[in-house]
Order: C-alpha cells, then sequence, then structure tokens
C-alpha cells in the first residue's frame, strides 16, 4: 500500500475532509455555546392594522419569555417559542421569527371575545372556547362543548330574527337533550324546543305585540313548542 502513491493520495484527502468537516463542525459548537447573540428583544404585536395589543400585556410576554424560551438567538427553538405564546389566554395564533442579531419579532391574533361560556370560559368569533376572563357585557352560551360552533351560529340567527323587536340575545341554552331556550335582554325567557327554530322564532315576532297589548304586561316567559300556537306568561 504503501507504494501505491494513488491509494495515498485517496487516504490523504479523505483525512483532510474529515479534519475539515470535524473542524467546522467544532467551529459552530463554539459558536452556538458562545455567551454571544443573547436574546435581548422581543418585539410583539398584533396582526391587526394598528398592530396594537388590546389583552395580552407586556408582563405575561416577559413572563412566558423568562419561564419557558430558552437559548440565544441562533439555538432558539422557534416552533417552541411559538407554541409558548400560545399558551398565552388570549392568544389565538402566533407566529415567531429571528430580527438579526438578537432579537425575535412575535406576531399574535387575539381571541375577539363573542360571549361568555357559562361562567368559566369565553367563546371567540370562530366558535373556540378559551380560557379567559372579560368585563365587557356579552351574552352567555350554555350547552356541550361539542356543540360551541352550532350555538355560535344559532346565536346569529336569533340575534337577526329579532331585529324587529330591538330585543337582544342575552343567552343561549342547548340542552344535552338538544332543547334551545333563550333568554333576552328584557328578562324574557323563550322555550323553543328542538325543531323548527326559525319558524316558531319568527311567530314569535309577529304576533309579539298583540299578545303584549292583550295581556297588558311584558312577557317573562314564552313557550314556542306549540304547532300552530304559544304560550305566555306575563309579569308587571
Amino acid at each position: 500500500m504503501w507504494d501505491n502513491h494513488q491509494a495515498l493520495n485517496q487516504v490523504a484527502d479523505w483525512l483532510f475532509a474529515l479534519a475539515g468537516l470535524t473542524a467546522i463542525y467544532l467551529m459552530v459548537q463554539w459558536t452556538i455555546h458562545l455567551p454571544l447573540l443573547p436574546l435581548k428583544e422581543v418585539n410583539i404585536r398584533s396582526n391587526s392594522g394598528s398592530g396594537e395589543l388590546r389583552h395580552v400585556t407586556r408582563e405575561q410576554v416577559s413572563d412566558a419569555v423568562h419561564r419557558e424560551v430558552g437559548g440565544n438567538f441562533l439555538t432558539i427553538d422557534l416552533e417552541a417559542a411559538r407554541r409558548t405564546f400560545e399558551k398565552l389566554a388570549w392568544v389565538r395564533v402566533a407566529s415567531v421569527r429571528r430580527i438579526w442579531p438578537n432579537g425575535l419579532d412575535v406576531v399574535v391574533e387575539e381571541h375577539v371575545p363573542l360571549a361568555h361560556w357559562g361562567d368559566s370560559a369565553l367563546v371567540n368569533r370562530q366558535g373556540e372556547i378559551f380560557n379567559a376572563t372579560s368585563d365587557e357585557p356579552m351574552p352567555i352560551f350554555e350547552g356541550p362543548r361539542e356543540s360551541v360552533r352550532e350555538i355560535v351560529h344559532q346565536h346569529a340567527v336569533f340575534t337577526r330574527l329579532l331585529q324587529p323587536l330591538k330585543q337582544d340575545v342575552e343567552q343561549v341554552e342547548l340542552s344535552p337533550r338538544r332543547a334551545w331556550r333563550v333568554r333576552l335582554g328584557n328578562g324574557t325567557i323563550l322555550e323553543l324546543g328542538r325543531e323548527h327554530l326559525e319558524k316558531r322564532l319568527e311567530r314569535y315576532v309577529q304576533t309579539h305585540d298583540l299578545v303584549v297589548a292583550r295581556l297588558n304586561q311584558r312577557l317573562s316567559y314564552v313557550d314556542l313548542r306549540y304547532v300552530s300556537g304559544f304560550a305566555a306568561r306575563g309579569t308587571r
């Protein structure tokens, strides 16, 4: 072999290549573990036109970064960082990218609340339940969690049908047996049952003024589950 100059040259080339790759690897590892390029700045903004955040605070972001986001500019796991920011109560979706030489740019879509989910959470406009609290006046939704999107849809339908009476929907309930109940802002409870919801609510809207005039009272409870009419109870 020692007399085979071609084989010796190939071995030498291979050793030089191996040495070069080893040097590159060591250089990369050395650079990564240097106390250089630490993360110094996290810019977080909304994906809305103004970029202003309504609910997510700088303190929440700072706590999340110090608690869960590790590494420097080169080593940070952007996917893990994204998941960390999406754990914040009001963040629906987040995206994260590096800003040379020591920053992160975080763009978030905040939840836009539509209603309270019972007394423990909120529902956004996409029909998703998220764990947050709000003092804003909003309707209350109650029902099986898997039916939340259906409840959001029916709330929109009920609101549209009640517009002629200028009555607001304060609460929508869907029972485990799929019976619907609506409480209005004036306190009236509408029992809609499990079928023909729109037809029954239209009947209520069309006859509301006549019934109120006959009873000479505000309606407190209306049972719309009858085939050709409804039962109403008034209160002074």
